[in-house]
């Protein structure tokens, strides 16, 4: 079976309720030094990640590493916000991080299968740079758990799963950290 090694972020310039698509801070980027320095034995392997700025950032210590392009997958991105007025963004990001996935709308529980097919097709032990909510869906949907957030990521931390092209079995969480949503 695959494993995919889920990357969140590396530490933001912002937080998702200050700026849109901010990149890495300069502690993030030496975060993402750091993520590549330890994933570098276990490759080369396929890269993913989502498409805004911060993890793009993330993964490209570990393409020059390898010497790889990461495909840029929209699915794994940042869960979408129903605005982009940023005090209603980090309001709302508040109340859906406290409920469950049955509660939430249509949209966002497509968007969470969205995430969990894309995974599913990974054919081989691949990086997935991500976020704290789409790794928190991933990490709730092998362990059972209905809840948006089983646990707090920290930046640049490896959360490993292993799929079948159906189903999720957690192998490891990454690292947690007092981090917000960013």
């Amino acid at each position: 079976m695959p494993k995919l090694y889920l990357i969140r972020h590396g530490e933001a310039e912002a937080a998702f309720d200050a700026a849109l698509d901010p990149g890495l801070s300069p502690r993030g980027q030496g975060q993402a030094e750091e993520v590549a320095a330890r994933l570098e034995a276990l490759g080369p392997l396929p890269l993913f990640t989502s498409p805004l700025k911060r993890a793009r950032e993330t993964i490209a210590p570990l393409e020059r590493t390898w010497r790889l392009c990461a495909r840029v997958e929209p699915r794994v991105a940042e869960i979408p916000s129903p605005s982009d007025d940023l005090a209603a963004r980090g309001t709302w990001l508040g109340k859906i991080a406290a409920g469950t996935w049955s509660e939430l709308d249509d949209q966002l529980r497509a968007w969470r299968s969205g995430v969990l097919e894309t995974l599913f097709s990974m054919l081989s032990d691949t990086v997935v740079v991500s976020h704290f909510i789409a790794i928190n869906l991933v990490v709730g949907a092998a362990t059972g758990s209905d809840q948006v957030v089983v646990f707090r990521p920290d930046h640049c931390s490896c959360t490993v799963v292993e799929t079948d092209g159906g189903r999720l079995r957690l192998i490891a969480r990454g690292a947690e950290g007092r981090s917000r949503f960013q």
